[in-house]
């Protein structure tokens, strides 16, 4: 019998850690959710719908329970962990072509067309004006006023000798023309030396704008040709999934774990962006706590949700908080995670300096067990989805890994080149503050 014993203890001391640094299945989460099938789980061919029927899938292996919700609205399979809701989008899910003087442009490498551009297909001459030339006289003034149909073409690289104030009415300017209502500017073309970034778009704007990072010789530029198919949804279906685990001894109170599963889509039918570290990671940290709690009972109720929509504006976390399918007042802590693929150098906690002794709890069970580089402290940031909970009076922190690879919104975010540097330490920190709160 005392031998059986230690075969059992010795078997659970064995088990339980796995649970805790499981990176085989944090592999296998990023590498799927970020592969070309889920087409960067945005808004082009249900991108979106993929991943949320993956993670509702992942909450139902690991024996998830589902949130009760009258307001919860059920679609497809896994629908139980389904809140859904609709949000505003435009999508660029066809044909993308663009020639400057008959030069085939390479997208996500060589340019990115803003994510809100209208349709368009054609030919039309091209206009270059720098920076200086806005700036002089009543220059600027008369760009409003093109009569023909145009696209005007801003060499933006150049920024020497201008002040902080030049420089800012010289960007409110570009903008302007991106935007005024002239019918006859067809688009603005931005010439940058700045890494090409992506944003998703909930609006559709009057005109195409493209960045584009590429050694041009602008005043040769004379025309260019364009094509861009473009769909506008007023009203896109889309959700966050919810899974739970009741707690031990305080199964009325609630730890909330929540990262968004939503990346940018694809930019046309072949620009994809996987999303790897944002946010496939925090995913992927978030199934690993998951299955960790689903063998170890958690002393407060583990409530689990995959957002929707962050990208886009927080939607899912607007939705969430603003139909509540449980009571945020019973919420003790949130933890939201975001770009956890990383921490070379550590992480950094939003909303650290509000929540101090948090923090410092959070701080000091890292140096007793010297798991992570640096914890770093942050104030308040509304830059991830926390922030909609804290502003219902939710205790939260945002946390993201610093340091490692530079790959964000754009075409080079991929799973092979993100290397989970202290995933397993970070997750292991994880465990332990939330078992201590």
């Amino acid at each position: 019998m005392k031998k059986l014993l230690l075969f059992v203890l010795t078997l659970a001391t064995a088990v339980i850690p796995s649970f805790s640094q499981d990176l085989p299945y944090a592999r296998e989460i990023i590498n799927t959710l970020s592969s070309p099938e889920f087409k960067g789980r945005g808004y082009v061919d249900n991108g979106d719908r993929i991943a949320a029927d993956y993670i509702a899938v992942e909450f139902q292996k690991l024996g998830l329970n589902s949130i009760a919700n009258s307001k919860t609205q059920a679609v497809k399979k896994g629908s139980d962990y389904f809140q859904q809701f609709n949000v505003s989008v435009n999508a660029l899910p066809g044909e993308l072509m663009i020639k400057l003087n008959n030069n085939l442009l390479i997208p996500g490498t060589d340019y990115l067309i803003e994510a809100g551009t209208p349709g368009i297909s054609g030919n039309f001459p091209v206009k270059t004006i720098t920076r200086k030339d806005i700036s002089v006289g009543d220059n600027a003034l008369r760009l409003l006023d093109i009569k023909t149909k145009t696209f005007i073409l801003v060499d933006n690289r150049d920024k020497s000798g201008e002040t902080k104030e030049h420089s800012s009415r010289t960007d409110e300017f570009i903008e302007l023309l991106k935007h005024c209502p002239n019918k006859n500017i067809k688009g603005i073309l931005v010439l940058t030396n700045d890494k090409l970034s992506w944003e998703p778009s909930s609006i559709e704007n009057p005109r195409p704008v493209v960045t584009i990072n590429k050694d041009l010789d602008v005043n040769s530029v004379t025309r260019i040709e364009i094509i861009v198919e473009s769909t506008f949804f007023k009203k896109y279906p889309t959700q966050n999934i919810c899974g739970v685990i009741p707690g031990a001894t305080n199964s009325d109170l609630y730890i909330l774990v929540t990262a968004h599963y939503d990346h940018l889509g694809m930019m046309g039918k072949a620009t994809l962006f996987p999303g790897a570290n944002d946010n496939a990671s925090g995913v992927a940290l978030m199934l690993n706590l998951a299955k960790y709690y689903s063998v170890n009972k958690p002393k407060y109720t583990m409530v689990f949700v995959a957002l929707g929509a962050e990208e886009l504006g927080l939607f899912g976390a607007i939705e969430f908080v603003d139909n509540p399918p449980l009571d945020l007042r019973k919420i003790n802590f949130l933890i939201n995670l975001d770009l956890a693929g990383t921490g070379d150098e550590g992480i950094k906690v939003v909303n650290g300096s509000i929540f101090k002794d948090k923090f410092d709890l959070l701080s000091k069970i890292n140096t007793e067990n010297k798991l992570l580089p640096k914890v770093e402290i942050r104030g308040e940031a509304c830059i991830s989805d926390h922030c909609m909970f804290y502003r219902k009076g939710v205790p939260s922190f945002y946390i993201y890994t610093l340091g490692g690879i530079n790959a964000y919104h754009d075409v080079y975010d991929r799973p092979e080149t993100l290397p989970l540097t202290e995933f397993e330490d970070y997750c292991r920190l994880l465990i332990k503050f939330i078992d201590e709160i």
